[in-house]
C-alpha cells in the first residue's frame, strides 16, 4: 500500500509539473544553398503559451567601430531603451548619419573620438551610412521581440527555452529586395519537447559594401 501511494504521488508531482521547454535551431541559405550571416531572426507569440517568455536584458550600450572605412559590424540588434556608440578606428573621419524615421541622426566623428551614446527608444530598423564614403553601411535593428538574434557565419541561430505554444519566425537582412517583404514563417512548438530545426532560403540582392582602392583614394 506504501508503495502504491508512493507511485501516485510521483505520477500526481510529474502531472503538475511544467512542460520543459523546447529548442529551436534556425538555418538560413541563400538560393544555392549557402549559409548566409548577419540575418536577424526574431520570434513572438502569437497566442498564450504554457510559459512565460525569456525575459528582456537589462538596456544596453553598444559600440558600432569604424575600421578601414567599414563599420563593423554590418548589422547589430538592439533593444529599445538600448544606445549606441560609433567608434572611429580609422585615420580618416567620418560622417555617420541616418534619415530613418526610427531614430535620425547626424555626426562627425574624427579619427580616434567616439559619439556619445545615442538613445534608441522606438523598435524599428535604423539604416546608418557615411555621407563622406558611400560605399561605408550599417543596420541597427530595434526590437522587442522575445527571441532575437543574427545568425552566424553558418548562417545559424539557436532559441533555447520555448514553451509549448504558436509563434511567428521573421527572418529579415538588408539585402532583401525593398520590394520584398521579411520572411515569415508559422512555427507549432509541441509538447514533446523534441528539438526542433526550421530552415530558410532568403534571395538576396548583391552586397553593396564594395571593395576599396586605397592606393587611389584622396582626402
Amino acid at each position: 500500500m506504501r508503495l502504491y501511494r508512493l507511485l501516485l504521488a510521483g505520477f500526481g508531482l510529474a502531472f503538475w509539473l511544467p512542460a520543459m521547454a523546447a529548442v529551436l535551431n534556425v538555418q538560413v541559405l541563400d538560393d544555392h544553398g549557402k549559409p548566409i550571416g548577419d540575418a536577424v531572426v526574431s520570434m513572438v507569440a502569437r497566442a498564450a503559451t504554457a510559459g512565460d517568455p525569456p525575459a528582456l536584458p537589462v538596456a544596453q550600450t553598444k559600440i558600432i567601430d569604424q575600421r578601414r572605412e567599414t563599420f563593423l559590424p554590418y548589422v547589430e540588434i538592439f533593444r529599445p531603451g538600448d544606445r549606441v556608440v560609433f567608434r572611429n578606428s580609422d585615420t580618416t573621419r567620418h560622417h555617420v548619419y541616418s534619415f530613418s524615421p526610427t531614430r535620425s541622426f547626424e555626426m562627425v566623428v574624427r579619427p580616434g573620438r567616439s559619439t556619445a551614446p545615442l538613445l534608441l527608444d522606438r523598435a524599428g530598423i535604423v539604416a546608418v551610412g557615411c555621407n563622406i564614403h558611400d560605399h561605408m553601411r550599417n543596420w541597427l535593428f530595434v526590437s522587442s521581440a522575445p527571441w532575437l538574434a543574427i545568425t552566424d557565419a553558418a548562417g545559424q541561430v539557436r532559441f533555447d527555452a520555448i514553451p509549448v505554444g504558436k509563434y511567428t519566425v521573421t527572418v529579415w537582412h538588408p539585402q532583401l529586395s525593398p520590394r520584398q517583404p521579411p520572411v515569415e514563417r508559422q512555427l507549432d512548438v509541441p509538447a514533446d519537447r523534441a528539438d526542433m530545426k526550421l530552415p530558410v532560403t532568403l534571395s538576396l540582392l548583391p552586397d553593396p559594401r564594395m571593395p576599396m582602392d586605397h592606393n587611389r583614394m584622396q582626402y
